[in-house]
């Protein structure tokens, strides 16, 4: 190992693949798995949040999934300070700490830290959150004006980012890409990442969309969603304003038929993979791979570590 700590790190769209790839890896290395996912940390959002399986779980240790209630709220920087404990955690067990997961936001926290600007202005908040209210689509074309490069990453039915970003524009009056351009890094000196990019072509990618979507369907995805109902109100619980959680509350209100509920699903679900791939691809710094030229989930674990070697050796 190299006296500056290299991560591997492995991100990638939705659907690519990740978690079988990274438990690949981790059975070759001795390494656990530390999830960079924004909603995969919720309680009793298992199968809409495709959550590592009993089995793979049993296979490989998992940290950061599953640790918080749906009702409670978490920012990037918070989350990668606690991937930063378990980082330390691991290493002082002797293992190889593996990130794994597919929020940009969480991975530009971690790698390059968060932006100072994290002051807040509740009145301004709360002005903001009633025009969203009013029209969304107003507050969308003022960011998209102000910053066009944040928001191409950010949803118009994500809320509660897009309050935060005019929020920040209008306490500090710089855009939030230009915030992260001056961050601070939250890594220490003697830890580095590996970023791997998986990824895919999109019609492959969307017919893996597809599949995985029907199987949590019938996995009970419904039935989820109306027991976190029974606890939580979409207020209370912003997770689940999340892709297909938002669509099954729809259809539970008899706003879709069930086919298309699934039709909506896949393509909000597409589009959000797209604008993963366009916000790794500009801003992560990662080697790509793709996942479609190997034979097997071995074989990309097997070049994921030749080339972690290969960058650590860059890095002594």
């Amino acid at each position: 190992m190299s006296s500056k700590e290299t991560i591997i790190t492995i991100i990638g769209p939705t659907a690519v693949g990740k978690t079988s790839v990274t438990i690949a890896v981790a059975e070759k290395t001795d390494g656990e798995i530390i999830g960079l996912d924004s909603r995969q940390i919720y309680k009793g959002m298992d199968i809409g949040t495709a959550q590592p399986s009993m089995e793979e779980l049993e296979k490989i240790p998992h940290h950061l999934i599953s640790i918080r209630e749906p009702g409670e709220s978490i920012s990037a920087g918070e989350y990668a300070h606690l991937v930063h404990e378990q980082v330390c955690d691991i290493r002082e067990r002797g293992k190889q700490p593996i990130i794994c997961g597919g929020a940009g936001l969480y991975l530009e926290a971690l790698t390059k830290g968060i932006f100072s600007g994290s002051a807040a202005d509740l009145e301004i908040r709360e002005r903001l959150n009633i025009e969203y209210d009013k029209d969304p689509n107003a507050l969308m074309m003022k960011l998209t004006e102000i910053d066009p490069e944040y928001a191409s990453i950010v949803h118009i039915n994500n809320k509660k980012r897009l309050v935060r970003a005019l929020e920040i524009i209008e306490i500090t009056g710089k855009p939030p890409s230009e915030h992260f351009k001056d961050q601070t890094a939250i890594q220490t000196d003697n830890q580095s990442f590996c970023v791997i990019l998986l990824s895919m072509n999109m019609e492959s990618l969307e017919n893996r969309i597809r599949e995985r979507t029907n199987t949590m369907l019938e996995n009970g995805w419904i039935e989820e969603t109306q027991s976190l109902l029974k606890k939580y109100t979409v207020d209370e619980a912003h997770a689940l304003d999340s892709i297909g959680y938002r669509q099954i509350i729809q259809y539970l209100n008899d706003e879709y038929t069930l086919e298309e509920l699934e039709d909506e699903i896949l393509l909000r679900t597409r589009q959000f993979a797209k604008r993963q791939m366009t916000w790794f691809r500009n801003r992560s710094n990662a080697i790509e791979l793709n996942v479609e030229k190997f034979s097997s989930e071995i074989e990309i674990a097997k070049e994921i570590i030749a080339i972690w070697k290969k960058f650590s050796r860059r890095t002594e």
